[in-house]
């Protein structure tokens, strides 16, 4: 008698997925997966133990948590399913070569992969049209990424914001209606554009009582005097750098400039520029990223900014754009003497540059003796500071128009809560609604920002006014900055001197001295001063008890 072994029932897992929210809205949403998972698992007589949801994840890669669980699953013994069930291959995976390989993963435990709009068997020529057909899913979602892409870069290029939060100091309202679509754009947040500015006149100013800050010393400063976040949270190095550093508050905002898988930077060819509204001038930016670079330890070396030689890091060969580095030697008589020379020449002889050799008593002289009796000079110092003499004047009136409007703002909002008290006090309101006490809290926040936003400038504008600087004041300034570039003894004082010039090029015939407009300027007002910080001290210099609160 032939008896016949009973039928084993096999187990199924479901795996359902959609990338984005607009997805789910469509025929491959996640009840609609799971649906026609049920149906397939019922006809094939599958029994459905567990069901895996991945909702908003992308099939480009396996760094998907309930993906990462299925597949540890099936892979452990015994499997708890013999079967993975997908509403097709491409929302297993997006990526053929990564597809096969999980296949296999599962295969060697015994699960098998299938697909309830593509079924295949397990022969050659179905296992090669699952490639084929992951081949085409990959080429596919490469392409829809790309002109997705390439639509939001021509939004960007239009002006238009393509989502994520906005960068402190905008907020997003609409634009335009296009059809169903509301574009939208950025507009300048009167409640944080203050403090981004604040980070800027720190950096480059100091408060009025110190020099210029460091990124360091500015999140310090910020979260001592509890000026939050935009979130309510406290300040951080990198928050404070990314805003010293970011185009987008001279007007340009940058789309699209990484990579989204490895966050590696792309060419600047790919990049978009989004046109806003500025928040500061070019010039104040601009100046913030040249002492960024000048103190960035990648790319000037700690000796170069704390070392004892008064033109290196600043001194360039004219012929190959090489940096000029200290040399010794030995003369016949026994004594060392001291010269800067080309480095390329040093390194590789006169084939690499034939850049010359200048002895370093008398190049540092020279750029001494120039800034002094050319530079230093009052008719030369008012040709050069006249225009900028008056951005500052326009500088501070927009201040004071931008404290007017926050006064303006505090007027309006303190009678907005008076209002509202009237109401409560008259029966006409009541205090316990939800509703009234946010928008009470509202108010106050936004009263309390702009009170804040005006202490801020009000300071900076008395700390301007302080410091102001006029063609008759300029005479006594040159004097006072003509002898703060010399020390006792014959030395010269380094951070003056690089206040000054930021770049000295040695040519055979003559010497080249470039410097900074906004620079000098700042050099002259702390020159008037009796503290000298406001030259500034580079970060790679130790400062010791800067506030006698410490080490004592």
């Amino acid at each position: 008698m032939n008896i016949q072994s009973p039928h084993v029932v096999q187990r199924a897992a479901l795996y359902l997925r959609v990338s984005t929210t607009r997805q789910a809205e469509h025929d491959v949403s996640i009840p609609d997966q799971r649906k026609q998972g049920e149906t397939y698992c019922t006809s094939r007589g599958y029994q459905l133990v567990e069901t895996f949801v991945e909702a908003g994840a992308s099939a480009t890669n396996d760094r998907r948590p309930e993906f990462q669980r299925m597949i540890e699953a099936g892979t452990s013994k015994p499997a708890p399913f013999d079967v993975v069930v997908v509403h097709s291959f491409s929302r297993f995976f997006r990526d053929h070569f990564e597809l096969e390989f999980y296949v296999r993963k599962l295969a060697k435990n015994g699960v098998k992969l299938v697909s309830i709009t593509q079924e295949m068997g397990d022969d050659p020529m179905h296992v090669m049209m699952r490639q084929i057909m992951a081949l085409f899913d990959e080429y596919q979602s490469k392409e829809n990424a790309k002109h997705v892409l390439r639509a939001m870069n021509e939004n960007a290029r239009q002006g238009f914001w393509n989502g994520a939060l906005p960068p402190i100091g905008y907020r997003i309202v609409a634009a335009e209606q296009r059809g169903s679509k509301t574009k939208k754009k950025l507009e300048i947040d009167p409640l944080h554009a203050e403090t981004v500015r604040l980070i800027y006149r720190l950096f480059l100013e100091g408060d009025g009582k110190t020099g210029p800050l460091g990124v360091k010393a500015i999140t310090c400063y910020l979260n001592e005097r509890r000026i939050f976040t935009r979130d309510g949270g406290r300040w951080g190095l990198a928050q404070i750098h990314a805003i010293l550093t970011r185009t987008t508050y001279i007007g340009e905002h940058r789309f699209n400039t990484r990579l989204h898988k490895n966050r590696e930077k792309k060419p600047e060819s790919e990049v978009a520029i989004m046109a806003v509204p500025p928040l500061l001038d070019r010039e104040t930016f601009e100046s913030v990223q040249a002492k960024l670079k000048s103190r960035n330890p990648m790319l000037v070396p700690a000796r170069v900014t704390s070392g004892p030689t008064l033109l290196t890091g600043i001194c360039f060969c004219s012929k190959c754009g090489g940096a000029m580095t200290l040399r010794t030697g030995r003369g016949s008589a026994g004594g060392t003497y001291r010269y800067y020379t080309c480095s390329t020449k040093a390194r590789q002889g006169k084939t690499g540059c034939e850049g010359r050799s200048f002895p370093m008593d008398k190049l540092d002289d020279l750029v001494a003796s120039h800034l002094e009796e050319r530079l230093l000079q009052p008719k030369r110092l008012v040709t050069i500071l006249i225009s900028l003499l008056g951005r500052r004047e326009e500088r501070a009136e927009r201040r004071r128009e931008h404290l007017a409007e926050l006064n303006r703002r505090i007027t309006e909002t303190d009678q907005r809560l008076n209002r509202l008290y009237d109401a409560i006090e008259a029966g006409l309101a009541d205090l316990s609604d939800s509703v009234l006490k946010e928008r009470m809290a509202g108010l106050k926040a936004i009263r309390d920002q702009a009170l804040a936003d005006a202490d801020r400038t009000q300071a900076t504008l008395d700390s301007a006014g302080n410091q102001a600087i006029t063609v008759d004041m300029i005479d006594a300034l040159a004097a006072e900055a003509r002898n703060g570039l010399r020390l006792e003894g014959g030395g010269y004082r380094r951070d003056h001197l690089r206040a000054l010039a930021q770049r000295v090029e040695v040519a055979d015939t003559e010497i080249r001295i470039m410097g900074s407009k906004s620079e000098l300027l700042r050099t002259l007002v702390a020159a008037s001063s009796v503290k000298s910080a406001a030259f500034g001290v580079h970060s790679s210099v130790l400062k010791w008890r800067t506030r006698q609160d410490s080490n004592l």
